[in-house]
């Protein structure tokens, strides 16, 4: 194998050509090896693997220093640069993220996972060069898809502006992780149409020097572009149209299903799903439940930035929905300020996005949104305490969101809560509405619950007890349940069990009642303690006799750590939760 000369970059430039063909194909089958078992990102690596090696072969990472963007596609970097173990032993996998990360490699520059940030950050690296006359190449890998969040462009625009070496590649293959959306697509669709010679040139009406090469999985064609290129004096788009999923044919035929997968078998494309056919998620109870209410009413409207799959919006929900959805591509700050807008004229705009992409959000949740009160609804996916990668975590939303001014930010706990809310959210126009959306599979509690929500922090008693009071929020219901079970086998304590489905404020009349009869409240929220839901209950009792225990995150950026194992960390278990209950109460 000619992976097995490869220790680091330096290895390729003792290759032949033939040679790092062949290491083409054997980096395919390390990276299948790796996603295949424990899922990650395939399309977008299996099409970089030409350009990467054709980068590492001309440049000198890393004083040339290479930027990537999303690190959707640095699996061929890691494997290049001394970390191929981590993609071809399965006891090494647990040693590589699957995002570039400086604690892994000198190579690797920044932690990245949030994407249209490449250009903006080596646009700073290049300008400390300048200032420090030191010599070395900046180099910005990003994708069409990133173009089109508003970072990318800042950084575009003044990256132009450098007087000396700045190079940003281009890798367009025609897709985010959906079809791209907007008209700087139709540009790029014409730069590849006519070979970079369009006259209509989005690169170079910035002030850039272009250059384009067609075939972006030729590594001799890459060499050659990259050698000119390298050393130049000013700033230099190379634009390069490669093929996402290249090599695996169901990943080349269906590329927004393989643009990231879970465990699969490589031959079939098989995805290992261990789900419970009989259970509804809310994703699919969602896209079922917004498909039948456009349907009824053609004011509502789906939005969602680049993300439709983690929603439930497949391509056949997307067809049905035709003019009445729309992905404006990555650009989470527009798709809050166009919900925004859409429910001021009018419309009922619908806005879906993960936990970890409503933080580029704030400026726009408060001023576009929460500030004009517009009635949009925002739905919050994949919220709460996680083992992901640090750059993905989705315990943040509740501090960021519940601060904000004239946002309902509501917590079902179950699906006909959820419906409920959703159905409230739409038909509302007074109030700029969140939801967080549970994360287990939907459960029915057979409840009948309200239809509307208009009296705003009106908290629940789902179980009248005494001594202590149980505020479980959302996600952790289920847990507070269990808490007070097992409170009563313990300590025979009938605990009150309180749902607040509110998270931006506090029920007064309820936490003022609580004093009566009980000794302890407990908070349990699915995200960071420091700014969040039971600090505000903590702060209401603050001048009284009554005990509070919070229990949630640490504000703390934990990197894929098993999810049980964080739980233990942060006493979210009903056995320490009990524990704790158990000392204060001595």
């Amino acid at each position: 194998m000619v992976l097995d000369k490869i220790e680091n970059p330096n290895d390729l430039k003792t290759l032949s050509l033939e040679e790092m063909n062949q290491l083409a194909e054997e980096i395919r089958k390390a990276i299948l090896n790796r996603v295949s078992k424990v899922g990650g990102h395939v399309g977008p690596n299996l099409g970089i693997v030409e350009t990467t090696i054709a980068m590492h072969y001309v440049f000198n990472s890393p004083i040339d220093k290479i930027v990537f963007d999303v690190s959707h596609q640095c699996y061929p970097h890691k494997i290049l640069t001394g970390r191929k173990r981590g993609f071809l032993e399965e006891e090494e996998f647990d040693n590589v993220s699957g995002y570039t990360n400086p604690d892994e490699s000198e190579h690797d520059i920044f932690r990245v996972g949030h994407t249209s940030t490449s250009i903006s950050l080596a646009c700073g690296l290049a300008k400390a060069r300048d200032l420090k006359k030191e010599k070395g190449n900046i180099i910005a890998l990003i994708g069409d898809g990133s173009l089109s969040g508003g970072e990318a462009f800042e950084g575009l625009d003044n990256a132009a502006e450098l007087n000396s070496n700045f190079i940003v590649i281009v890798n367009d293959n025609d897709m985010s992780i959906a079809p791209n959306y907007g008209g700087l697509y139709k540009n790029l669709k014409q730069l590849r149409e006519t070979e970079g010679k369009a006259e209509c040139n989005f690169f170079k009406a910035l002030g850039f020097d272009y250059c384009y090469v067609k075939n972006g999985n030729n590594i001799q064609e890459l060499i050659q572009t990259f050698k000119k290129v390298k050393d130049i004096d000013h700033p230099i788009v190379v634009h390069i149209q490669t093929l996402k999923g290249k090599g695996l044919e169901y990943a080349e035929n269906n590329k927004e299903a393989w643009h990231w997968s879970i465990p699969f078998e490589i031959e079939k494309g098989k995805k290992k799903i261990d789900k419970n056919t009989n259970t509804q998620t809310y994703p699919e109870i969602t896209a079922k439940y917004l498909e039948k209410k456009a349907k009824e009413d053609e004011k509502v409207m789906v939005i969602t930035p680049a993300t439709p799959g983690i929603c439930g919006f497949t391509p056949e929900f997307r067809k049905e929905l035709g003019k009445q959805f729309i992905d404006v591509g990555i650009a989470e700050e527009h798709a809050i300020a166009y919900g925004s807008g859409l429910a001021k004229n009018g419309t009922k705009p619908i806005i879906a996005i993960s936990s970890s992409f409503i933080q580029r959000t704030y400026d726009q949740l408060s001023q576009d949104l929460a500030m004009n009160n517009s009635g949009a609804v925002i739905l919050v996916y994949r919220n709460g305490i996680s083992g992901t990668d640090m750059t993905h975590l989705g315990g943040f939303d509740i501090p960021l969101i519940s601060n904000i001014p004239n946002i309902v930010y509501l917590a079902p706990t179950c699906q006909e809560e959820y419906l409920s809310m959703l159905e409230w959210g739409i038909e509302q126009n007074k109030h700029s509405v969140v939801i967080r959306v549970p994360n287990d599979i939907a459960i029915q509690r057979n409840l009948l619950v309200q239809k509307d929500y208009y009296n705003i922090n009106e908290y629940k008693i789902e179980e009248q007890g005494e001594k202590v009071a149980i505020i479980a929020l959302g996600n952790f219901y289920s847990l507070g349940k269990t808490v007070k079970e097992k409170l009563q086998e313990k300590l025979n304590i009938n605990a009150t069990l309180i749902n607040p489905r509110y998270i931006t404020g506090i029920d007064t009349k309820v936490l003022e009642e609580i004093k009566k009869e009980h000794e302890l409240v407990i908070t349990l929220e699915d995200g960071i303690l420091e700014g969040g839901f039971g600090e505000k209950i903590t702060r209401f009792y603050g001048n009284s006799n009554m005990k509070v225990l919070n229990f949630g995150a640490k504000k703390e950026f934990a990197d894929r750590v098993p999810l049980q194992e964080l739980y233990q960390k942060y006493h979210l278990t009903e056995d320490l939760i009990v524990s704790d209950i158990i000392d204060v109460m001595k």
